[in-house]
């Protein structure tokens, strides 16, 4: 779904700072991974699990979070989109709250001129763990359903008003894309 985004984007070599739910990590990157870019791991013990996953499937991995060198973490995957690296970071953090915007994208996209591609995705069977954001992963041979979400341009050098507006932006944008994936399943949420 929305394959024009992708089309436009991805497939056109035009950079973009990937973003979406923590809840979809598993589901995200396998299918992101005949493109190049360096994600943000959370630095913590569980992050290094992610970051064996996400490099095994030939990312670059940048670690720190909200709570332990996020701020670092962000001059780096600034550093890396400067050199045309595409850039992913997971929209509701490392520890939530779920589906609520954290400001790292819009902060990313703020200072790089690089435009924000939300996306979603929702699978006709799925495995969730009992994590803060129900982290869910694909049972095989089910249907999956991922949506590309028109990109999120976001002005250079907001101050904290207009990050505010745009994380809302966000997260309204990467909430209505969950909500239209899991609609396809009858739910609500997954």
């Amino acid at each position: 779904h929305g394959g024009e985004h992708c089309r436009n984007t991805l497939d056109a070599n035009k950079q973009v700072i990937v973003t979406f739910w923590h809840y979809s990590l598993m589901g995200v990157f396998p299918l992101l991974r005949k493109y190049s870019g360096a994600v943000m791991v959370s630095s913590s013990k569980d992050g290094e699990y992610i970051a064996r996953f996400v490099e095994h499937l030939g990312f670059r991995t940048v670690r720190g979070s909200r709570n332990k060198h996020g701020v670092q973490a962000l001059k780096d995957l600034m550093k890396l989109a400067k050199t045309g690296e595409n850039t992913a970071i997971v929209a509701d953090g490392s520890q939530g709250p779920p589906r609520i915007a954290q400001p790292g994208s819009i902060l990313l996209a703020s200072r790089t001129g690089i435009p924000i591609l939300p996306m979603a995705w929702s699978a006709s069977r799925y495995l969730s763990i009992r994590s803060w954001d129900k982290t869910s992963l694909p049972k095989p041979f089910s249907r999956i359903d991922f949506i590309y979400g028109e990109p999120l341009h976001v002005p250079a050098g907001l101050k904290s008003e207009g990050i505010e507006e745009y994380r809302l932006q966000l997260e309204e944008r990467l909430n209505d894309l969950y909500r239209e994936m899991w609609q396809i399943y009858g739910k609500s949420e997954h």
